[in-house]
């Protein structure tokens, strides 16, 4: 079945051709394409074109197949061509002629676009939330190692004394700097463009604002061409906030392995999370946070792909827009499982706790004493020469008691400021509204 046949037979290799992994990919789909016709039917009995017999009865039947979707049974027969046509099948073949009027005053374009849009808020609601828990898994481990010292390096050459605090806490703040990109990402995302139809609106009467507030957007996509338009370019500025996370998680992962390694011996991975070799028996091989930096760097790379599909097109659908979907659509379960793991891991990775006594590491001390020297009243120049001589003389006598009071030192972390930010930005995303919308929406659906 397709929505758009008439009285003549597509090539059989055209239509797999152009079908592509439309049946596949739309599975992702297929519980927001419900909800978005439930809106849509609901607006459509407002301006006459649903009879209010008719609203509850299609409602019914749309949450049946809602509940389908969410027990995760819902199937694109072989000869449908994608989830639009097999929800407007299913309502046709249990209601017959009535199941024919969802359409009304819209396309598959913009129906399309809101699945999309649906979609993609509700998975980035899963990304913050995961991001949350691997922020505040660092954080915990931050207040814990806080007063554990270790290297900190310039030029992977050892330069100051840093502190595992410092190191965990470094990431979590990261993440927050990766949250405001999210934050962003969902409010470009948030904005209702049913009732843009192919790009061009329609001649019915219809009221988008009541759709925008049926499904909980902030708001609508006003200009109906640029709804169209938005294909494409909401998923390349959500997959630079997902890239953004993404690198925060690659940088972490790749400091883990060269920490976990027998040459650092900083940190040791649960034995859980690595695996062996097949002829060396004492190998603990880091290959969850070597897969992690993998994926992570893949996921980097999908702001490229998107934008290499949609960069030069004109206004209006293109069915290059089709392909986006391959790339984007799968990226959300890559970003969450890696954010899973790395939380997994984080909390319960253990620390060395007497890494700085070794005395290959004296001369990270060198610093504290210039600046011992110049706030004793030795201008900071002479200070420097001073022990840089005695260093390679071999008579510095490192001083281990370490002093850092200002705001994000060794000694003053800020984690409770960290916190506090990174909280206030998770709570202006009010994905509240939406949940509360969406509940509504179903509950009106609800059978008597």
């Amino acid at each position: 079945m397709k929505l758009w046949e008439k009285n003549y037979s597509i090539n059989k290799e055209i239509e797999r051709f152009t079908v592509g992994r439309d049946r596949e990919l739309d599975i992702y789909l297929a519980k927001y394409d419900v909800l978005g016709s439930m809106a849509h039917i609901t607006m459509l009995n407002s301006i006459g074109l649903i009879a209010d017999d008719e609203l509850p009865v299609l409602l019914a039947e749309l949450r049946r197949i809602y509940d389908i979707c969410e027990k995760g049974e819902f199937v694109i027969e072989d000869d449908i061509e994608d989830v639009h046509s097999q929800v407007e099948l299913m309502l046709t073949r249990a209601l017959g002629d009535m199941g024919k009027k969802i359409h009304s005053g819209r396309s598959r374009n913009d129906q399309v676009l809101l699945d999309l849009k649906l979609f993609t808020r509700a998975q980035l609601k899963e990304v913050v939330e995961e991001t949350m828990s691997l922020f505040d898994e660092l954080l915990a481990k931050s207040e814990e190692y806080k007063n554990v010292l270790m290297p900190g390096y310039t030029h992977l050459q050892v330069a100051m004394p840093s502190s595992f605090g410092l190191w965990f806490g470094a990431y979590a703040e990261s993440l927050t700097d990766d949250m405001l990109f999210l934050q962003a990402a969902y409010r470009l995302t948030n904005r209702n463009p049913l009732g843009s139809a192919a790009g061009y609106g329609s001649s019915f009467p219809l009221n988008r604002q009541m759709t925008t507030d049926l499904l909980g957007f902030d708001s609508m996509n006003y200009n109906v061409v640029y709804a169209q338009m938005g294909r494409g370019k909401m998923e390349r500025n959500v997959a630079f906030a997902m890239a953004s996370v993404a690198g925060t998680l690659a940088k972490l992962a790749f400091d883990a392995c060269l920490f976990n390694s027998q040459n650092f011996s900083f940190v040791k991975l649960p034995k859980e999370c690595t695996t062996g070799s097949s002829i060396m028996p004492h190998k603990k091989n880091p290959d969850v946070f070597e897969l992690i930096r993998a994926k992570s760097n893949k996921l980097q790379a999908l702001p490229q792909q998107v934008t290499l599909i949609m960069n030069n097109l004109p206004c209006g659908y293109f069915r290059d827009l089709q392909i986006i979907k391959e790339v984007f659509l799968p990226a959300f379960g890559e970003l969450k499982d890696c954010l899973q793991m790395t939380a997994y891991i984080i909390n319960r990775m253990e620390v060395r706790d007497n890494i700085l006594q070794n005395s290959m590491y004296d001369a990270i001390f060198s610093v504290e004493e210039v600046n011992r020297l110049a706030a004793a009243g030795m201008p900071f120049r002479d200070a420097y020469k001073k022990v840089g001589l005695d260093i390679e003389a071999g008579t510095f006598k490192p001083d281990r008691d370490i002093h850092h009071t200002h705001e994000g030192s060794i000694g003053n972390l800020c984690n409770d400021r960290i916190d506090s930010l990174m909280r206030s930005i998770v709570e202006e995303f009010r994905f509240c509204r939406v949940e509360e919308a969406e509940k509504a929406l179903l509950s009106s659906a609800e059978r008597k």
